[in-house]
């Protein structure tokens, strides 16, 4: 159990660090930047997927066997994460169909991604707990999904008003939320032992959503042949890189 602890702490802090990559943005073209994030996108979407159904659902499924009921949790992080995201596209139509400034939707923001990292966080724990390798991957997959993300929050807290400088603050004050989930959930593990049961697939659902939902739709905006097949190595590649971690067991 203390080797998770560390494994899982170690991961979290990594995870929020990655706010600062905004800073990025701040000394790379606009355009050179577009272009770094679309095949980065392909290879996260390639890795969440990958790490559902190389490493979560096949150990979950190994563990507990495939009922209804962990059907029914993937649909659960699917519909938690499909609410979570409708909460903050609402707010950001809102408040942009507005006569006032756009900080109402900066501070949305903020707290819609205070919630993911808390879940994020939720994840890395719980995918310790199950092993150090399903942890690990789940970590990288995380991270490759923050990066983007996170440049993008950042743009949006610029846009919304905010400074530089106020903008990674409070990024990294919402990333810290992942180190709080992990906490919560590594103490609650310790009095019961059916949480991955629950977060596992949950998480599993989570990252189908997010690949399925977010990600693999921008990468379709791009129909340039070269490109495309660029995007598809990248995402093959992500899957690779799971498919790789799980070798190394």
């Amino acid at each position: 159990m203390p080797n998770v602890w560390i494994y899982t702490l170690s991961s979290v802090v990594l995870v929020s660090l990655i706010s600062f990559v905004g800073i990025l943005a701040i000394s790379i073209k606009t355009e050179n930047m577009k272009k770094i994030l679309l095949y980065l996108v392909s290879f996260s979407a390639g890795a969440l997927l990958g790490d559902v159904f190389i490493h979560l659902l096949p150990e979950i499924v190994e563990d507990k066997g495939f009922g209804i009921n962990i059907s029914l949790y993937v649909l659960l992080g699917i519909i938690v994460f499909f609410i979570l995201e409708k909460i903050i596209d609402w707010h950001h139509h809102h408040d942009l169909n507005s006569k006032t400034h756009l900080h109402p939707f900066a501070i949305t923001n903020l707290f819609g991604d205070a919630f993911h990292n808390f879940i994020d966080g939720l994840i890395i724990a719980v995918s310790y707990l199950v092993s150090i390798p399903v942890g690990i991957a789940t970590t990288l997959a995380v991270v490759l999904h923050e990066i983007p993300q996170e440049i993008g929050d950042f743009g949006v807290l610029l846009h919304g008003g905010f400074t530089k400088a106020r903008a990674l603050f409070f990024n990294f004050i919402t990333a810290l939320m992942a180190i709080v989930g992990a906490i919560i959930a590594l103490v609650i593990s310790s009095y019961t032992a059916n949480i991955t049961t629950v977060l596992i697939p949950f998480a599993a659902g989570g990252f189908i959503y997010v690949a399925g939902s977010d990600l693999i739709p921008e990468l379709h905006k791009e129909v340039a042949v070269k490109k495309s097949v660029l995007q598809l190595a990248a995402f093959i590649l992500g899957i690779l890189l799971m498919m790789t971690l799980l070798l190394l067991e």
